[in-house]
């Protein structure tokens, strides 16, 4: 497991590279794992219904069936220790009650609160076309995504955000019900084998307006 050094929220973000060679022999313990996705999953959502859904691919049989589908980005999956399929879960309303009863547990809502807003948030997302509630789920899941990798570089490993795969086949090809869960993007994740490229941003005061 790899020992986090802590380091500070600058070091995070401007340290962080996509990299698309990793060392093969490093491989990510799914307690590790387990608890990235816990932090990445701080992230806001949207009525907090937190609709991304994580597929963790790191055995030899699952990276053979991504090979397929991601033909452009072999040396990610190759020697990755995992690469982590980001979808959402069109149907992630289903779960409002869960998720504001365990507010309730936890002692962050109240109960008076919860039986008000969850009929409410019901009846909206109800009206709501499936192309705005995709749209919804997706700026979430980019959320999500961010702080995967923010995550995974302040404990010493480096990610590459992936768009370049056969999202029309994925879910199935998982054995997930593909009408329902909606791929956003492959996260591949490891140990780094190469620097990586620096890049530039265009000036800030480019692109921000103060009015």
């Amino acid at each position: 497991m790899t020992t986090i050094t802590q380091p500070t929220y600058q070091q995070t973000v401007k340290e962080r590279r996509s990299i698309r060679v990793y060392n093969p022999e490093v491989k990510i313990e799914k307690q590790e794992m387990m608890e990235l996705l816990e932090e990445a999953s701080l992230a806001p959502s949207s009525l907090n219904l937190q609709p991304w859904r994580f597929l963790v691919i790191d055995s030899e049989e699952g990276k053979g069936k991504l090979k397929e589908l991601a033909k452009f980005n072999q040396r990610q999956v190759d020697t990755s220790a995992a690469v982590i399929a980001v979808f959402v879960d069109m149907n992630s309303s289903d779960t409002t009650q869960e998720i504001y009863d365990l507010a309730v547990e936890k002692g962050v809502m109240p109960a008076d609160v919860r039986d008000r807003q969850v009929p409410m948030i019901k009846n909206m997302l109800n009206d709501i076309p499936r192309e705005d509630m995709r749209a919804m789920n997706f700026i979430d899941a980019g959320l999500v995504s961010m702080q995967i990798m923010l995550s995974a570089q302040s404990r010493g490993y480096a990610t590459n955000p992936i768009g370049g795969f056969e999202k029309a086949k994925i879910a199935e090809a998982f054995g997930l019900e593909k009408e329902r869960f909606e791929p956003v993007m492959l996260i591949s994740i490891g140990q780094a084998a190469e620097d990586g490229y620096q890049s530039v941003r265009l000036p800030i005061q480019d692109l921000a307006k103060w009015v």
